[in-house]
């Protein structure tokens, strides 16, 4: 029985990104809201998320930037949070085990849930934005 590897590589970053966001481009949900945002963009996308998770998961200094504002916006609530997570929690468990895949599953989820919670504390306070 053959199981999945670790998260140990930028190429494993990549396969994860890839794969995580051509199921977020599929989905009925999600997928009208990324493509308008991002448009022709994918590929910049993509390699902002090569640099997060890279530095995020492999100690690998590659991202700067702030994460959040360009989300602050996003027309989304628990239910757009609830199936990123569970793609992105697919995503990892049919490609990666160990400790790496744990700790991205985990970082994901902590990360949706602070920019829920602030999506929904700005949409309230709009004085407050960004």
């Amino acid at each position: 029985m053959q199981t999945q590897p670790e998260i140990i590589s930028l190429e494993d970053i990549k396969l994860l990104v890839d794969t995580f966001y051509q199921r977020i481009q599929a989905d009925e949900l999600l997928g009208p809201i990324f493509n308008e945002r991002i448009q022709d963009k994918w590929p910049v996308h993509l390699d902002k998320m090569y640099c997060f998770w890279q530095t995020v998961l492999l100690g690998e200094h590659t991202y700067n930037g702030s994460p959040f504002p360009p989300h602050a916006k996003l027309p989304v609530d628990n239910e757009h949070f609830a199936t990123w997570m569970a793609l992105f929690t697919k995503t990892v468990d049919e490609l990666f085990t160990g400790d790496k895949a744990t700790e991205a599953k985990w970082r994901a989820g902590k990360m949706a849930e602070m920019f829920e919670h602030k999506i929904a504390y700005f949409r309230k306070n709009p004085l407050n934005i960004l």
